[in-house]
């Protein structure tokens, strides 16, 4: 670790320019940690992140991630996983086989994310043992950390049911559109919780998003009558999105908040996140599907595609964390609108549904805010600045 150390004493001279501006300093470096001590910082695979700290620091010497195929990877598995769940979900919804009850397959969705976060959380610690040691450690000395995460499993729990219902009430590229809501959400609660600043560029994405999503709803509303079956409704889908929007706004951001303000890694928060959710689903499934499920069972209607749609689901959030760790949000930004494109393709080849120029217009519209929000113009350091700096 030698270049490591070499590297953050180099850039020690900078350290008053990173600290007045945070943000900056997440983008361009990532901590190399070992226990409590910083060993040194290692530079993101991308041009900017280059060019910034060659600004910051002259003649210094550049130390890369090899973690290249796995920005890739995580994005080609976000890509597919964003624009089958969307697919899959709908089918099964509205396929002539026997319905799921979509309360049961929320609680099989967490018991399958508990299993994978478990699996995962053993490769990082070292085996089963260990992991269970950790979480229990985890649980015994940090009961209020807990309770907060058992909050978030509580919103990720009615915001997967809420999603199940918008579901089976939207076709699939009316559902990946709105459902990109969740950008305004999220950033709503970046200002509130986090007391983050938006740029210029960030809050002119959010007017656009919004403008795209009431174009697509009102074409969907506009032709619900010729596409919808009797028994959907766009406005239930409608409100079904909103609210799962609103949570996973919340909880994202809440979320980020407990992974920041501790060291445990982020397999042992979903590990923990799965594990408490598994109670509130199967209390949700009590509540409201009981009748239900002691008529016709538990696992009524489902098979082997309902368990595929299961393990899709379940993917989602582990993807993610994922792509948080190797890429950046330009390239999640291919990867959100790719999603979007597949769905629209969908839409028409699988379930006959006709989209309007209405509709196609919305669906660009959010495509670019996606960009728009994730895109960082250049920050420009003044000779001044640096001059002051190295004095």
């Amino acid at each position: 670790m030698g270049g490591g150390w070499e590297l953050l004493h180099q850039m020690l001279p900078a350290r008053c320019v990173l600290l007045q501006r945070p943000a900056l300093a997440l983008d361009v470096l990532r901590w190399v940690i070992h226990g409590n001590r910083v060993l040194g910082f290692i530079l993101r695979e991308t041009r900017e992140s280059e060019e910034m700290v060659e600004k910051l620091v002259p003649g210094v010497q550049i130390t890369r991630s090899s973690n290249a195929h796995l920005k890739y990877l995580s994005l080609l598995l976000l890509t597919g996983q964003n624009a089958l769940e969307g697919i899959m979900v709908r089918y099964s919804r509205v396929r002539t086989n026997d319905l799921y009850i979509t309360s049961t397959a929320t609680l099989m969705v967490e018991v399958a994310k508990l299993f994978a976060s478990m699996m995962l959380l053993a490769h990082e610690e070292g085996g089963l043992g260990p992991a269970l040691r950790v979480v229990t450690e985890v649980v015994q000395n940090s009961p209020v950390e807990t309770l907060k995460v058992a909050l978030i499993s509580l919103v990720y729990v009615i915001q997967n049911n809420f999603l199940f219902v918008a579901a089976s009430n939207l076709d699939v590229a009316t559902f990946q559109v709105t459902y990109q809501m969740k950008i305004l959400t999220t950033a709503l609660f970046f200002v509130f919780i986090l007391q983050t600043r938006l740029i210029r560029t960030q809050w002119l994405a959010l007017f656009t998003l919004t403008a795209g999503i009431a174009l697509v709803q009102l074409a969907n509303i506009g032709s619900s009558s010729a596409n919808q079956k009797s028994d959907e409704s766009a406005i239930v889908g409608l409100s079904a999105v909103i609210f799962a929007c609103c949570l996973s706004g919340f909880a994202g951001v809440y979320f980020e908040k407990i992974l920041k303000s501790s060291v445990s890694s982020v397999w042992l928060r979903n590990v923990q996140l799965s594990f408490l959710s598994i109670p509130l689903a199967l209390a949700i499934s009590a509540v409201y599907d009981a009748d239900v499920i002691i008529e016709k069972s538990f696992f009524f209607g489902y098979d082997y595609y309902v368990m595929l749609v299961i393990v899709v689901k379940a993917s989602g959030g582990l993807i993610v964390a994922l792509v948080v760790k190797y890429a950046d949000n330009i390239l999640k930004g291919f990867s959100t609108s790719i999603a979007i494109i597949i769905g629209c393709i969908a839409n028409v080849m699988f379930f006959g549904v006709s989209l309007s120029f209405q509709f196609l217009l919305g669906t660009a519209l959010v495509i670019f805010s996606v960009f728009l929000y994730g895109y960082k113009p250049p920050v420009v350091i003044s000779e001044n600045r640096k001059t002051d700096e190295s004095a």
